[in-house]
């Protein structure tokens, strides 16, 4: 009975998926779509400092989700801990923790060197774009972010969910 509920689950989660997949491909049309307008309208420097920044942008929320992702399973381990946990497994759930900590911490600076990024791309698009425009390029980049998010979040959930399958399938004889 709870593997069946897990495999529904798991179920509707890869449902999910699909649909937000959907969505991440829509996004990508638009982003082209901005970026043949952006390329049209602007000097080939803040061109160029508009590719950076979204390619940029990307890769920054990927990074602080993926550690932020890498440090709760860390700290769950750690949770778990006891007496009977060897002290190699707890020095080295220690320095795992630190040093993903430690990254998350440069990661944050980054994101905010980005936010600031953001804020020049903004500026020179605002010379160009008329105000609708303008709110769609800031929309689009919401969007896109958000949709990282969220794909991140599902995938975590699914393997979570995965795991938890495997573990009970072994379990039973």
């Amino acid at each position: 009975e709870l593997m069946a509920s897990l495999q529904s689950r798991l179920q509707a989660l890869w449902e999910e998926q699909e649909l937000v997949l959907l969505e991440v491909r829509e996004c990508a049309r638009w982003g082209e779509e901005l970026e043949v307008m952006v390329r049209d309208l602007c000097k080939p420097n803040e061109f160029e400092r508009y590719m950076m920044f979204i390619g940029d942008l990307e890769k920054v929320v990927s990074l602080l989700l993926c550690l932020s992702s890498r440090l709760a399973r860390v700290q769950n381990a750690m949770s778990r801990m006891d007496g009977n946990t060897e002290a190699e497994e707890k020095q080295s759930l220690n320095e795992r923790h630190k040093l993903l900590s430690r990254q998350r911490e440069d990661a944050k600076d980054l994101k905010e060197n980005l936010d600031r990024r953001e804020r020049v791309v903004s500026g020179i698009l605002a010379k160009y774009l008329t105000e609708e425009q303008l709110q769609d390029y800031q929309h689009f980049v919401q969007v896109k972010t958000s949709l990282l998010i969220e794909q991140k979040d599902l995938e975590e959930q699914i393997k979570f969910l995965e795991e938890q399958l495997e573990n009970l399938e072994q379990s039973i004889p």
